[in-house]
């Protein structure tokens, strides 16, 4: 099933959220991109349609649809977050080029066997994990 624009305005009423024209362009720009966008990205985007709209309302709506789990963040190196529309059913990871910030998933881990020793050792209950690794990809290591 395919996350739209659609299904997540009804999730976001669902919710208790408005749907105001702002937060409903954000949505048709993050719904028909399969790359991970910057909120700087998705303002140029958005402002396009919305000029009037602020960077402060771009961040409010990524942060709402990311705490009801639609949209995947990624942590970048220097502070920098990017964002996806979560697939459903779809756990992935990140592998981030340190030189130009480029973004790859990948879904094949296995970290269960961790997950489990790390829970026995701590005493701590997995919820969840998040796997980020950094480096460089093949175009950023043929210019270093």
């Amino acid at each position: 099933m395919k996350l739209t624009a659609n299904k997540i305005a009804g999730l976001l009423r669902q919710h208790g959220y408005k749907l105001t024209p702002q937060r409903w362009a954000v949505l048709n720009v993050i719904s028909h991109r399969h790359d991970h966008l910057t909120p700087a990205a998705i303002y140029d985007r958005v402002s396009q349609e919305h000029p009037g709209i602020g960077l402060v309302t771009i961040y409010r709506t990524l942060e709402v649809l990311a705490e009801l789990g639609l949209l995947c963040k990624v942590h970048v190196e220097g502070g920098c977050r990017s964002y996806l529309m979560r697939r459903p059913s779809v756990h992935h990871h990140h592998l981030i080029c340190s030189g130009c910030g480029r973004v790859v998933d990948f879904t094949d881990c296995a970290l269960n066997e961790l997950e489990q020793r790390l829970s026995r050792e701590t005493g701590f209950e997995m919820k969840d994990h998040l796997l980020e690794l950094y480096g460089h990809c093949q175009n950023c290591q043929k210019i270093a």
